[in-house]
């Protein structure tokens, strides 16, 4: 069977079975035989008041140890125990696991094809596959972007709303699942300065509440220009394909205080998203996306 042990590795575990169970024979043969106590120690006083005692072992024990032994000889002729020797019934997890996995294809194939195959937007009206994109979340994702999928620990952004970095179309969304994401924000803080650095702080905050306009940001809006427009954008509205976020919007994954903008902006951000195409497969990342669209729709 292809999951047993290899030779080495099956005559290694068949040695420690039968000293094991010699081992065990040894021991019930012991207790039938036990004698009826020691002479040398029968009477000892142990710490004033414990006395050694003479009494052999009981006899329930004897046939409890033997009807166990019983069972081990059924056990290693049915099921695999003796190395690379299957056992009469040739029983194997991995056998197991693909009767489980042919069992499960059987009914659910035709219906997880249909879902890899149409679009998000047909699967969007149907309650069940939304369910089932909830529990793909509840298993991988939750850990990270928080069990509501609002985000966490000023780490994992919030997928609840229409604010998506590397971009919220159900292809990017994918792609984000799929292949996973890395942070590029550079740090800034040596090309600033201690002064600018405060100054760009303060210029960001703006953006976010509207009032960047203002005469005292010309300097740290020109600063801007030259250091960060490349890639959030002159405007400073975001570029998905680089995964820069939209600075107007007012939503910062790192945290909006001021404090946090000016860490981010001094040194930098290189948070990942971990891949998940190796561990999902086409349906699962479809419902993960459906759940995704369907859940920040309801918000």
């Amino acid at each position: 069977m292809a999951d047993l042990p290899s030779a080495f590795w099956g005559g290694y575990i068949a040695v420690i079975t039968i000293v094991t169970f010699v081992a065990f024979v040894w021991l019930i043969v012991d207790v039938y035989y036990s004698k009826e106590g020691d002479e040398e120690l029968a009477g000892k006083t142990w710490d004033h008041d414990l006395r050694e005692g003479s009494a052999p072992a009981p006899i329930w024990w004897f046939w409890l140890l033997f009807s166990l032994l019983i069972v081990s000889v059924l056990y290693l002729m049915l099921y695999p125990g003796l190395g690379t020797f299957e056992g009469a019934l040739r029983w194997s997890q991995g056998g197991e696991l693909a009767e489980a996995r042919a069992e499960y294809e059987l009914e659910f194939g035709e219906r997880r094809e249909r879902i890899a195959e149409v679009g998000v937007e047909e699967l969007l009206d149907e309650p069940r596959v939304i369910e089932a994109g909830s529990h793909v979340y509840a298993v991988h994702c939750a850990v990270c972007h928080g069990p509501d999928a609002g985000g966490q620990a000023d780490l994992f952004p919030s997928l609840m709303d229409s604010h998506w970095q590397w971009g919220g179309s159900d292809a990017a969304i994918a792609q984000t699942i799929r292949s996973g994401r890395q942070a590029v924000m550079p740090p800034l803080a040596d090309p600033l300065g201690e002064d600018g650095l405060a100054a760009m702080t303060g210029y960001v905050v703006a953006l976010g509440d509207g009032s960047a306009g203002a005469p005292e940001h010309a300097a740290a809006r020109q600063r801007f220009a030259e250091l960060c427009s490349a890639c959030h954008g002159a405007e400073a509205t975001g570029n998905p394909v680089l995964g820069a976020p939209d600075l107007t919007a007012g939503v910062y994954i790192y945290g909006g205080g001021r404090d946090a903008i000016r860490q981010t902006i001094a040194g930098g951000r290189q948070g990942q998203m971990p891949a998940f195409g190796e561990r999902l497969d086409a349906t699962q990342i479809k419902l993960l996306t459906v759940w995704l669209r369907a859940s920040a729709a309801d918000d």
